[in-house]
Protein backbone atom coordinates (compact mmCIF):
# COMPACT_ATOMS: atom_id res chain seq x y z
CA UNK A 1 0.00 0.00 0.00
CA UNK A 2 1.49 3.33 -1.12
CA UNK A 3 1.27 6.35 1.14
CA UNK A 4 2.08 9.94 0.14
CA UNK A 5 2.49 12.74 2.60
CA UNK A 6 0.61 15.90 1.64
CA UNK A 7 3.03 18.70 0.73
CA UNK A 8 2.98 21.77 -1.49
CA UNK A 9 4.04 19.54 -4.41
CA UNK A 10 1.30 16.99 -3.72
CA UNK A 11 -1.78 18.92 -2.50
CA UNK A 12 -4.85 17.12 -1.13
CA UNK A 13 -7.60 16.71 -3.73
CA UNK A 14 -10.28 15.32 -1.49
CA UNK A 15 -12.30 18.53 -1.80
CA UNK A 16 -12.92 17.78 -5.50
CA UNK A 17 -14.22 14.24 -5.01
CA UNK A 18 -17.54 13.76 -6.82
CA UNK A 19 -17.70 17.38 -8.02
CA UNK A 20 -18.86 18.06 -11.56
CA UNK A 21 -17.83 21.72 -11.39
CA UNK A 22 -14.56 23.29 -10.24
CA UNK A 23 -16.58 25.69 -8.06
CA UNK A 24 -18.78 22.94 -6.58
CA UNK A 25 -21.99 24.36 -5.17
CA UNK A 26 -20.44 27.74 -4.32
CA UNK A 27 -20.30 30.02 -7.39
CA UNK A 28 -17.63 32.73 -7.02
CA UNK A 29 -19.99 35.47 -8.24
CA UNK A 30 -23.53 36.41 -7.25
CA UNK A 31 -26.67 35.90 -9.34
CA UNK A 32 -26.90 39.68 -9.73
CA UNK A 33 -23.62 39.64 -11.64
CA UNK A 34 -25.05 36.91 -13.90
CA UNK A 35 -28.10 39.02 -14.76
CA UNK A 36 -25.90 42.08 -15.35
CA UNK A 37 -23.63 40.13 -17.70
CA UNK A 38 -26.43 38.42 -19.64
CA UNK A 39 -28.87 41.35 -19.87
CA UNK A 40 -26.52 44.31 -19.46
CA UNK A 41 -23.86 43.21 -21.93
CA UNK A 42 -26.52 42.12 -24.42
CA UNK A 43 -28.18 45.53 -24.24
CA UNK A 44 -24.81 47.32 -24.39
CA UNK A 45 -23.73 45.42 -27.50
CA UNK A 46 -27.08 46.09 -29.12
CA UNK A 47 -26.86 49.85 -28.49
CA UNK A 48 -23.22 50.20 -29.55
CA UNK A 49 -23.56 48.04 -32.68
CA UNK A 50 -26.82 49.66 -33.80
CA UNK A 51 -25.33 53.13 -33.25
CA UNK A 52 -22.25 52.23 -35.33
CA UNK A 53 -24.42 50.97 -38.19
CA UNK A 54 -26.54 54.11 -38.27
CA UNK A 55 -23.45 56.34 -38.00
CA UNK A 56 -21.87 54.48 -40.90
CA UNK A 57 -25.06 54.90 -42.93
CA UNK A 58 -25.44 58.58 -42.05
CA UNK A 59 -21.83 59.63 -42.73
CA UNK A 60 -21.21 57.38 -45.76
CA UNK A 61 -21.01 58.94 -49.19
CA UNK A 62 -24.45 59.70 -50.52
CA UNK A 63 -26.16 58.67 -47.26
CA UNK A 64 -27.73 55.65 -48.92
CA UNK A 65 -30.83 54.16 -47.36
CA UNK A 66 -30.69 50.62 -46.00
CA UNK A 67 -32.53 48.46 -48.52
CA UNK A 68 -33.25 44.75 -48.11
CA UNK A 69 -30.25 43.99 -50.32
CA UNK A 70 -27.98 46.18 -48.21
CA UNK A 71 -29.46 44.69 -45.03
CA UNK A 72 -28.70 41.11 -46.09
CA UNK A 73 -25.30 41.65 -47.75
CA UNK A 74 -23.87 44.68 -45.88
CA UNK A 75 -23.64 46.43 -49.24
CA UNK A 76 -21.08 43.84 -50.40
CA UNK A 77 -18.40 46.19 -49.12
CA UNK A 78 -16.84 44.15 -46.28
CA UNK A 79 -13.04 44.37 -46.41
CA UNK A 80 -10.38 41.81 -45.46
CA UNK A 81 -9.71 43.06 -41.92
CA UNK A 82 -13.35 42.97 -40.84
CA UNK A 83 -13.80 39.57 -42.48
CA UNK A 84 -10.80 38.20 -40.55
CA UNK A 85 -12.18 39.49 -37.26
CA UNK A 86 -15.53 37.86 -38.03
CA UNK A 87 -13.84 34.49 -38.60
CA UNK A 88 -12.01 34.76 -35.25
CA UNK A 89 -15.17 35.82 -33.41
CA UNK A 90 -17.60 33.33 -34.94
CA UNK A 91 -15.19 30.41 -34.68
CA UNK A 92 -14.41 31.08 -31.02
CA UNK A 93 -17.45 29.18 -29.86
CA UNK A 94 -18.08 26.75 -27.02
CA UNK A 95 -16.26 23.86 -28.72
CA UNK A 96 -13.21 26.02 -29.43
CA UNK A 97 -12.79 26.92 -25.76
CA UNK A 98 -14.09 23.79 -24.04
CA UNK A 99 -13.08 20.97 -26.39
CA UNK A 100 -9.62 22.36 -27.12
CA UNK A 101 -9.02 22.63 -23.37
CA UNK A 102 -10.33 19.09 -22.93
CA UNK A 103 -7.98 17.60 -25.54
CA UNK A 104 -5.09 19.59 -24.05
CA UNK A 105 -5.88 17.94 -20.70
CA UNK A 106 -6.08 14.50 -22.37
CA UNK A 107 -3.22 14.61 -24.90
CA UNK A 108 -1.10 17.65 -24.00
CA UNK A 109 -0.02 20.36 -26.43
CA UNK A 110 -0.64 18.19 -29.49
CA UNK A 111 -4.42 18.10 -28.83
CA UNK A 112 -5.24 21.81 -29.30
CA UNK A 113 -2.61 22.09 -32.06
CA UNK A 114 -4.29 19.44 -34.22
CA UNK A 115 -7.71 20.83 -33.29
CA UNK A 116 -6.67 24.23 -34.67
CA UNK A 117 -4.93 22.67 -37.68
CA UNK A 118 -8.15 21.04 -38.81
CA UNK A 119 -9.90 24.40 -38.70
CA UNK A 120 -7.19 26.22 -40.65
CA UNK A 121 -7.55 23.80 -43.57
CA UNK A 122 -11.24 24.65 -43.84
CA UNK A 123 -10.51 28.39 -43.75
CA UNK A 124 -7.85 28.13 -46.46
CA UNK A 125 -10.11 26.09 -48.74
CA UNK A 126 -13.07 28.38 -48.14
CA UNK A 127 -10.94 31.44 -48.92
CA UNK A 128 -10.03 30.04 -52.35
CA UNK A 129 -13.64 29.02 -53.04
CA UNK A 130 -14.97 32.41 -51.91
CA UNK A 131 -12.72 34.24 -54.35
CA UNK A 132 -13.95 32.06 -57.20
CA UNK A 133 -17.58 32.46 -56.19
CA UNK A 134 -17.15 36.23 -56.06
CA UNK A 135 -16.16 36.12 -59.72
CA UNK A 136 -18.73 33.67 -61.07
CA UNK A 137 -21.69 34.67 -58.85
CA UNK A 138 -21.22 38.30 -57.74
CA UNK A 139 -24.89 38.82 -56.90
CA UNK A 140 -25.43 35.62 -54.88
CA UNK A 141 -26.54 35.77 -51.24
CA UNK A 142 -26.06 32.25 -49.86
CA UNK A 143 -24.23 29.02 -50.69
CA UNK A 144 -27.57 27.21 -51.07
CA UNK A 145 -28.63 29.77 -53.67
CA UNK A 146 -25.51 28.97 -55.71
CA UNK A 147 -26.14 25.22 -55.37
CA UNK A 148 -29.71 25.72 -56.63
CA UNK A 149 -28.49 27.63 -59.68
CA UNK A 150 -25.75 25.13 -60.49
CA UNK A 151 -27.15 21.69 -59.58
CA UNK A 152 -30.92 22.14 -59.29
CA UNK A 153 -33.61 21.82 -56.63
CA UNK A 154 -32.72 18.34 -55.34
CA UNK A 155 -29.17 19.39 -54.44
CA UNK A 156 -30.56 22.67 -53.13
CA UNK A 157 -32.90 20.90 -50.72
CA UNK A 158 -30.08 18.61 -49.57
CA UNK A 159 -27.80 21.55 -48.80
CA UNK A 160 -30.67 23.39 -47.10
CA UNK A 161 -31.25 20.42 -44.80
CA UNK A 162 -27.60 20.19 -43.75
CA UNK A 163 -27.33 23.98 -43.43
CA UNK A 164 -30.33 24.10 -41.08
CA UNK A 165 -28.97 21.17 -39.07
CA UNK A 166 -25.57 22.85 -38.74
CA UNK A 167 -27.17 26.13 -37.63
CA UNK A 168 -29.37 24.38 -35.06
CA UNK A 169 -26.48 22.34 -33.65
CA UNK A 170 -24.07 25.29 -33.45
CA UNK A 171 -26.68 27.65 -31.98
CA UNK A 172 -27.66 25.05 -29.37
CA UNK A 173 -24.01 24.46 -28.49
CA UNK A 174 -23.32 28.17 -28.10
CA UNK A 175 -26.39 28.75 -25.93
CA UNK A 176 -25.82 25.73 -23.70
CA UNK A 177 -22.09 26.40 -23.39
CA UNK A 178 -22.64 30.07 -22.50
CA UNK A 179 -25.54 29.28 -20.14
CA UNK A 180 -23.56 26.52 -18.37
CA UNK A 181 -20.62 28.90 -17.88
CA UNK A 182 -22.88 31.62 -16.45
CA UNK A 183 -24.50 29.09 -14.13
CA UNK A 184 -21.12 27.79 -12.90
CA UNK A 185 -19.81 31.30 -12.23
CA UNK A 186 -22.93 32.98 -10.81
CA UNK A 187 -25.49 30.30 -9.96
CA UNK A 188 -27.98 31.73 -12.45
CA UNK A 189 -30.34 29.08 -13.82
CA UNK A 190 -28.98 27.84 -17.15
CA UNK A 191 -32.48 27.62 -18.69
CA UNK A 192 -33.13 31.30 -18.01
CA UNK A 193 -29.66 32.23 -19.27
CA UNK A 194 -30.29 30.23 -22.47
CA UNK A 195 -33.48 32.23 -23.03
CA UNK A 196 -31.97 35.67 -22.33
CA UNK A 197 -28.59 35.39 -24.08
CA UNK A 198 -29.90 35.45 -27.70
CA UNK A 199 -31.99 38.60 -27.29
CA UNK A 200 -29.07 40.99 -27.53
CA UNK A 201 -27.99 39.37 -30.81
CA UNK A 202 -31.57 39.41 -32.13
CA UNK A 203 -31.94 43.12 -31.38
CA UNK A 204 -28.82 44.42 -33.11
CA UNK A 205 -29.20 42.00 -36.05
CA UNK A 206 -32.79 43.15 -36.58
CA UNK A 207 -31.67 46.78 -36.48
CA UNK A 208 -28.50 46.63 -38.57
CA UNK A 209 -28.55 43.40 -40.56
CA UNK A 210 -25.36 41.66 -41.67
CA UNK A 211 -23.19 44.72 -41.12
CA UNK A 212 -24.27 44.84 -37.47
CA UNK A 213 -23.16 41.24 -36.95
CA UNK A 214 -19.80 42.04 -38.54
CA UNK A 215 -19.29 45.07 -36.30
CA UNK A 216 -20.33 43.08 -33.24
CA UNK A 217 -17.88 40.35 -34.22
CA UNK A 218 -15.11 42.94 -34.44
CA UNK A 219 -15.88 44.06 -30.87
CA UNK A 220 -15.99 40.41 -29.75
CA UNK A 221 -12.56 39.81 -31.30
CA UNK A 222 -11.10 42.81 -29.46
CA UNK A 223 -12.45 41.42 -26.17
CA UNK A 224 -11.15 37.91 -26.97
CA UNK A 225 -7.61 39.18 -27.57
CA UNK A 226 -7.71 41.38 -24.46
CA UNK A 227 -8.74 38.38 -22.34
CA UNK A 228 -6.03 36.22 -23.90
CA UNK A 229 -3.32 38.80 -23.26
CA UNK A 230 -4.46 39.30 -19.65
CA UNK A 231 -4.61 35.54 -18.99
CA UNK A 232 -1.13 35.01 -20.47
CA UNK A 233 0.35 37.69 -18.21
CA UNK A 234 -1.53 36.45 -15.14
CA UNK A 235 -0.64 32.77 -15.62
CA UNK A 236 2.91 33.02 -16.99
CA UNK A 237 4.13 36.15 -15.18
CA UNK A 238 2.07 37.02 -12.09
CA UNK A 239 1.47 33.59 -10.57
CA UNK A 240 3.63 31.10 -12.49
CA UNK A 241 6.33 30.96 -15.15
CA UNK A 242 6.93 28.73 -18.14
CA UNK A 243 9.69 26.94 -16.20
CA UNK A 244 7.42 26.32 -13.23
CA UNK A 245 4.59 24.98 -15.41
CA UNK A 246 7.08 22.73 -17.21
CA UNK A 247 8.23 21.40 -13.83
CA UNK A 248 4.64 20.76 -12.73
CA UNK A 249 3.82 18.84 -15.92
CA UNK A 250 7.08 16.89 -15.76
CA UNK A 251 6.35 15.88 -12.18
CA UNK A 252 2.74 14.96 -13.01
CA UNK A 253 3.78 12.35 -15.61
CA UNK A 254 6.42 10.91 -13.27
CA UNK A 255 3.84 9.47 -10.84
CA UNK A 256 3.07 5.77 -10.90
CA UNK A 257 -0.43 4.31 -10.72
CA UNK A 258 -0.10 3.68 -6.98
CA UNK A 259 1.19 7.19 -6.32
CA UNK A 260 -1.75 8.68 -8.22
CA UNK A 261 -4.13 6.58 -6.15
CA UNK A 262 -2.47 7.85 -2.98
CA UNK A 263 -2.63 11.48 -4.11
CA UNK A 264 -6.34 11.25 -4.92
CA UNK A 265 -7.39 9.64 -1.65
CA UNK A 266 -9.00 10.51 1.67
CA UNK A 267 -5.97 10.03 3.87
CA UNK A 268 -2.95 9.86 1.59
CA UNK A 269 -3.02 6.09 1.11
CA UNK A 270 -4.08 4.06 -1.90
CA UNK A 271 -6.50 2.08 0.26
CA UNK A 272 -8.95 5.01 0.39
CA UNK A 273 -8.41 6.28 -3.15
CA UNK A 274 -11.09 7.75 -5.39
CA UNK A 275 -8.66 8.06 -8.31
CA UNK A 276 -10.05 7.47 -11.81
CA UNK A 277 -7.62 7.74 -14.73
CA UNK A 278 -10.41 9.01 -17.01
CA UNK A 279 -11.29 11.83 -14.60
CA UNK A 280 -8.03 12.95 -12.98
CA UNK A 281 -4.82 13.94 -14.79
CA UNK A 282 -2.02 12.00 -13.13
CA UNK A 283 0.80 9.84 -14.47
CA UNK A 284 2.14 9.36 -17.99
CA UNK A 285 -0.06 10.18 -20.99
CA UNK A 286 -0.94 7.05 -22.94
CA UNK A 287 0.18 7.21 -26.57
CA UNK A 288 2.54 10.17 -26.07
CA UNK A 289 6.31 10.04 -26.50
CA UNK A 290 7.82 9.43 -23.03
CA UNK A 291 4.29 9.95 -21.64
CA UNK A 292 4.84 13.73 -21.80
CA UNK A 293 2.22 16.47 -22.10
CA UNK A 294 4.73 18.64 -23.99
CA UNK A 295 5.37 16.46 -27.03
CA UNK A 296 3.91 16.66 -30.52
CA UNK A 297 4.54 12.91 -30.96
CA UNK A 298 1.09 11.85 -29.78
CA UNK A 299 -0.84 9.11 -31.58
CA UNK A 300 -4.14 9.90 -29.87
CA UNK A 301 -3.71 13.65 -30.37
CA UNK A 302 -3.06 13.13 -34.10
CA UNK A 303 -6.02 10.77 -34.45
CA UNK A 304 -8.27 13.37 -32.84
Amino acid sequence: MTSIEYTEDVPPFLEYQGQESFFGNNPPLSKTVGYVVVIGFGALFSIITTALVFMDTYFSAGQKKITSENFNTAGRMIKTGLTASVIVSQWTWAATLLQSSNVAWQYGVSGPFWYASGATIQILLFGVIAISLKKVAPSAHTVCEIVNARWGRTAHKTFLFFAFCANIIVTSMLLLGGAATVEALTGMDYRLASFLIPWGVILYTSAGGLKATFLASYIHTVIIFLVLVIMIFVVYIKYYSSDLIYTFLDKTVSYSEEECQAIYSRDGTSATTFYNAATYACGAVSGNNSGSYLTMLSGDGLMF
